[in-house]
């Protein structure tokens, strides 16, 4: 259990219901330390989209607190602005939440309303560009966007606010393998720089293989908080929520029952899991050499 000084982010019997009666949150409680990744996982309509609305004050729970550091969220103008200063929300439909004409325009449109000086802003702007790698094309009209650079664009305009908290929902959903690859790059770069990261995602490989922490989300509510390492033993619960395990620990499971690999160390990828491999086999063969 993480000390309170270590929490950023704390939901505690939190509870929602949508204007129509559908369910969004039920008694939810949900801890996300500082300068940590964090992962949410669960099927459609677990309410993971719903916590994150709740993390940064778009919705308030009917019961329950929302927590952040340390002190519980104010609803007033005054404190949920200073939440949204801190607490970046990146939604999955990047045109959900691009309006402004140009790249720069967009990512600036955060720090403007913060009333802050215009070359401060400027220096905000080149530094979020520079962080998605998009430094080149902020004049650039976001309508001429592919949809990776649209996403990326949305990334830059939460940094420009430089939140200690990012929030992702399904940032993978939509792009390629090579634009995947460049995200988890910089979602790497960006936790390095000290922010604290939660996203959701239905891919649970890159949840294993990424995440130091992962939350199980399903029917409103986090049945599980655990480091990702220790994910193997929860077969029974992911395939509760509709979850198998990840590719990497039934492959590492079937060469540990037939006697290829050891049980340990456990890979948390393929990558990993072909260099345990071709470390085993150059002892087995060291071992033939000696005998």
């Amino acid at each position: 259990m993480p000390e309170q000084n270590d929490t950023l982010l704390e939901l505690a019997q939190a509870t929602y219901r949508y204007p129509d009666g559908s369910r969004g949150l039920a008694q939810c409680s949900l801890r996300i330390r500082r300068g940590t990744r964090n992962v949410l996982i669960g099927a459609n309509g677990a309410g993971k989209t719903t916590l994150f609305q709740h993390a940064n004050g778009l919705l308030k729970p009917s019961s329950g607190v929302v927590h952040y550091a340390g002190k519980p969220v104010e609803y007033s103008r005054s404190g949920l602005r200073h939440l949204r200063s801190r607490v970046g929300l990146v939604f999955q439909d990047p045109d959900r939440q691009l309006f402004s004409s140009s790249v720069a325009d967009d990512v600036s449109f955060g720090p403007l309303n913060l009333g802050l000086k215009l070359d401060v802003v400027e220096r905000r702007v080149a530094a979020a560009l520079a962080l998605v790698d998009l430094t080149e094309l902020a004049d650039k009209a976001v309508h001429n966007l592919s949809f990776g650079q649209k996403k990326r664009v949305c990334i830059a305009g939460v940094l420009a606010m430089q939140p200690e908290l990012l929030i992702l929902d399904e940032p993978m959903a939509g792009l390629d393998p090579a634009m995947q690859k460049e995200l988890e790059k910089t979602l790497n770069s960006l936790q390095q720089s000290g922010i604290t990261l939660l996203l959701a995602t239905h891919d649970i490989d890159f949840a294993y293989r990424w995440a130091e922490h992962i939350h199980l989300m399903a029917d409103g509510r986090c049945m599980a908080s655990l480091a990702a390492n220790e994910l193997a033993s929860q077969a029974d619960m992911l395939a509760a929520a509709g979850l198998p395990l990840p590719e990497t620990i039934v492959l590492h499971r079937g060469l540990v029952e037939r006697g290829i690999l050891p049980s340990q160390p456990q890979p948390r990828c393929i990558t990993s899991l072909l260099a345990l491999l071709a470390a085993t086999d150059s002892t087995k063969e060291n071992l033939c050499k000696t005998s």
